[in-house]
């Protein structure tokens, strides 16, 4: 009598579902919604949206082309009617008209140039130090009256500047500085929007990072300029590119009364003030102003858009 055969190996008995019908049907329905093909923009949408773009795009670049042109343009064509955004005739008359117009002058072009450069940079390298001084104590640690202080910033950052101008200038004359450069270098660090786009991005950096640096002997002075300084790059560029255009553009205001002292844009409405025969030189100073805040955000660009992308880091 033959025997009957046994099967070798791995057996598995299908584990039986007891779970109720009404479940199973729902777990069905979400398997076959998430299998479910998403549905994109379909090739009309996108070409749609990269005209608008394209649109938007060009009226940006529209002041800075014309601002390029006109300070190529001869006198007729920049008050030719109806205006031309092109320039059909360049010469660089312009820009020889002024580089005259100001030799003439009692102050030389070159110490309007050196003022706004002194002014610009002794703004925008303090308040990038000061700002991110601040904001380490406020984002890492704890201490009495921390919550006070920030609401102070904040509160700061809703005024006006046209209603803190007096008691401003009554600070810079107590201090003694009035009609000098620190009358405009000194306010400028004391812009509350640094210190808050730096706590903001200092809070992002782990508690780690600080923690490990301690324990390997760093001081606080080590910890912030060889750990957190280098991790919050991006913001600090972010706010020297801010606080560059800023101060590139300050005409001295009621602080500088002396010639010698006052910056280049000064010498912009000074020129636009002569009339209509210095047009050609009003434009060449509008590009030179316009040209060197440009051309530091190009540099920097990298470093904007890294923060205004980031999403943060986490322990």
């Amino acid at each position: 009598m033959a025997q009957p055969r046994t099967v070798t190996g791995s057996f598995r008995e299908k584990p039986v579902d007891n779970r109720p019908e009404k479940i199973k049907k729902l777990e069905r329905k979400m398997k076959h919604r998430s299998g479910k093909k998403k549905l994109n923009r379909s090739v009309a949408g996108n070409t749609l949206l990269f005209i608008l773009m394209g649109i938007c795009g060009v009226f940006m670049v529209l002041p800075l082309v014309m601002i390029v042109n006109n300070a190529l343009k001869p006198l007729d064509e920049i008050y030719q009617y109806p205006p031309r955004i092109f320039v059909h005739n360049p010469t660089l008359e312009n820009f020889s008209d002024l580089f005259v117009l100001m030799n003439n002058s009692w102050v030389p072009f070159s110490r309007y140039i050196l003022n706004t450069i002194i002014i610009t940079l002794g703004g925008m390298v303090g308040h990038v130090i000061i700002a991110s001084l601040a904001a380490y104590p406020l984002a890492k640690h704890n201490f009495p009256g921390k919550p006070i202080l920030f609401s102070m910033v904040v509160l700061s950052m809703m005024f006006s500047w046209t209603v803190t101008q007096i008691p401003q200038y009554m600070i810079i004359s107590w201090l003694g500085i009035n009609n000098t450069q620190l009358a405009l270098i000194l306010p400028a660090w004391a812009f509350g929007m640094g210190l808050y786009l730096m706590k903001q991005f200092m809070e992002q950096l782990p508690d780690s990072l600080m923690e490990s640096a301690r324990l390997q002997g760093a001081n606080e002075w080590q910890i912030f300029w060889k750990i957190v300084m280098p991790n919050v790059r991006p913001a600090w560029l972010t706010l020297a590119i801010f606080q560059f255009q800023q101060m590139w553009g300050n005409t001295g205001g009621m602080f500088l009364r002396s010639e010698e002292l006052k910056p280049l844009q000064y010498a912009l409405q000074q020129i636009t003030a002569g009339g209509v025969s210095r047009a050609g030189a009003a434009a060449a100073v509008t590009f030179i102003i316009a040209a060197v805040p440009i051309i530091f955000f190009l540099v920097c660009q990298s470093s904007i858009l890294e923060t205004m992308t980031t999403s943060g880091m986490k322990d």
